[in-house]
């Protein structure tokens, strides 16, 4: 309704009535336009508040906005409370007993001469101000209950009169109108960050960051329009159950490679494409993980497109954050199926760069084998003939010398060949044949073979999920060299022997180049993955100077415990 036509029933409604009430007509007037100004919600629960005061000459003002559940409060905005005794009252009301909640279940106007005496009055809490006279008025947005306005403490120790009813009634009114337009201004601003959002998400697809970058664009983004304590992207692993693979949080510490076993009441709801949400993770019986405990309210989506669950993502806030409301739960639904292609897209991509390096790989092998081997054949039988021939022994010896040098040669590439011929799936799943596969993979966008040496018992000694983030973090290492390096020799050492600064074992692996070096300024992305990536396991990363002359090109240290 406008609030002209609020005014004027209002003025209507007044007539007959007192003069000190009518007399006040002007100064409601005044309160009203105040009420109406501004879009930021808070700021105007802030100043309904106040005017509210003002305009029945109360001491202290309270609006209580009743949760998503209808049972309780979702916040409490008050006027007139110092900050000292705020600090004293401790938590603010939760409206799910006492006068407060009686409000909420029952939403009328009410006015006591004393509130302590009422028998739905449940007491203060340690070092709640006193307080005696209360007026009590629900604010309806849209002519639903938004919340209650409460007031209490007329000043010179008079009690609130029918014309100080009348006047918040109208006030309140005006409320809910202002509280509606600032509610749909945030909702649009809220609708407009997570489209962005989607955005930002999609652009990292396109500027060719590969799967591993695009999840931890995806958890960054969530955590930050989610206002969350972390963002997390769980994928399916082996065992039926979801892991934690990408996560955006201030302390990621045990996060990145938990697992929710497949018992779990939410991984079954999860893959079969439900939403879950959570009051309290920390209370919630379905939350049986170890870092559940961490968090409160909770969002877990599934990542979903054309009918197949790719993942999930997860949101949580922290222990006592506010719930999610409908409207955000309804944009990060969108969001997430924007997550969701966007994972699509990252998954085509990785098969279209696999499916380029294994054409190479074999026409690597098929020129190895039908050129290279044949003319190392041919050039061994021509010396074989002429160390025949020949009347020196010297020149007989060196010549039999070269020949068995080309046989082992010929047999180093025929491993080669079948290296490369062979499959993924085909090969040992050791640490040491994983690493090794991954340079041979690297080989061909780099244009020649990394060294590789490894000290240690590597395979016995690193556990399974220390090694798949070492395998991550060499890929990461691999894919920052042949993208800006361009580097002509690599060199990538595992040293299962290592141990961290408190004295703990651990798997360090070294990726030195002699390329053109990190630039001042360059993007950083790469280097703080793995740096995110060591640090939630416990371990870290560092960089400095390669292998080229006078330290040229760059040496990456990355780190974690066995």
């Amino acid at each position: 309704m406008d609030p002209l036509a609020i005014a004027t029933e209002a003025t209507r409604s007044l007539q007959g009535m007192s003069t000190e009430l009518t007399a006040r007509v002007p100064q409601l007037l005044e309160a009203m336009r105040s009420v109406g100004t501004g879009l930021e919600l808070h700021t105007t629960l802030d100043r309904i508040a106040r005017t509210a005061a003002e305009l029945a000459d109360a001491r202290y003002a309270a609006i209580g906005v009743i949760d998503s559940s209808g049972g309780g409060l979702a916040d409490f905005i008050t006027h007139g409370v110092t900050e000292e005794q705020r600090e004293r009252i401790g938590a603010l009301p939760d409206g799910r007993h006492g006068l407060l909640g009686a409000l909420i279940h029952h939403p009328a106007p009410v006015m006591l001469a004393d509130l302590t005496s009422d028998p739905r009055f449940s007491g203060f809490p340690e070092g709640h101000p006193p307080m005696r006279n209360f007026l009590g008025v629900p604010i309806r947005v849209e002519g639903e209950i938004f919340g209650n306005l409460y007031l209490t403490d007329k000043r010179g120790g008079s009690e609130f009169s029918i014309a100080d009813l009348h006047m918040v009634k109208i006030l309140a009114t005006e409320a809910g109108i202002a509280i509606g337009n600032a509610r749909v201004h945030e909702e649009g601003r809220q609708r407009m960050r997570w489209i962005d959002g989607s955005v930002a998400v999609t652009t990292a697809l396109l500027s060719g960051s590969d799967a591993e970058d695009a999840l931890a664009v995806v958890a960054e983004q969530a955590r930050r329009l989610a206002d969350s304590a972390a963002g997390i992207v769980l994928l399916p692993d082996d065992g039926g159950g979801l892991e934690m693979v990408a996560v955006s949080a201030e302390d990621p510490t045990g996060l990145l490679g938990t697992v929710i076993p497949p018992h779990s009441p939410v991984v079954s709801q999860l893959l079969a494409g439900e939403p879950v949400f959570v009051d309290d993770s920390a209370t919630d019986p379905r939350m049986i993980t170890g870092v559940a405990p961490r968090f409160g309210p909770s969002m877990l989506l599934p990542l979903r497109s054309g009918g197949r669950v790719l993942g999930t993502l997860a949101m949580p806030r922290a222990r006592g954050a506010r719930p999610y409301t409908p409207a955000e739960r309804t944009l990060a639904a969108q969001f997430a199926a924007q997550a969701a292609l966007a994972l699509v897209l990252a998954e085509a991509q990785r098969d279209r760069e696999r499916l380029a390096v294994f054409e190479d790989r074999d026409r690597i092998a098929r020129d190895l084998h039908d050129l290279v081997i044949q003319r190392l054949f041919a050039t061994g039988l021509m010396l074989e003939s002429a160390q025949r021939q020949a009347v020196v022994p010297e020149v007989k010896v060196k010549v039999g010398q070269a020949v068995d040098e080309l046989d082992v040669t010929i047999q180093e590439i025929r491993t080669a060949i079948f290296a490369l011929q062979q499959g993924p799936a085909e090969a040992p799943a050791g640490l040491r044949t994983r690493v090794l596969r991954e340079l041979g993979t690297a080989a061909v966008p780099l244009g020649f073979q990394p060294s590789a040496s490894f000290l240690g018992p590597v395979d016995a000694k690193v556990g399974e999920l220390t090694g798949k983030n070492l395998i991550a973090a060499l890929r990461e290492a691999l894919s920052n060299a042949f993208r800006h390096a361009r580097a002509s020799r690599m060199e990538v050492v595992v040293d299962a022997t290592a141990t961290l600064p408190d004295g703990r074992d651990a798997v360090r692996l070294t990726v030195a180049d002699d390329g053109v070096g990190i630039p001042e300024g360059g993007r950083r992305s790469g280097l703080r993955n793995l740096a995110k990536r060591a640090e939630s396991l416990g371990g870290s990363s560092s960089y400095g100077p390669g292998l080229g002359e006078d330290g040229g090109g760059t040496r990456v240290v990355w780190e974690a415990p066995l």
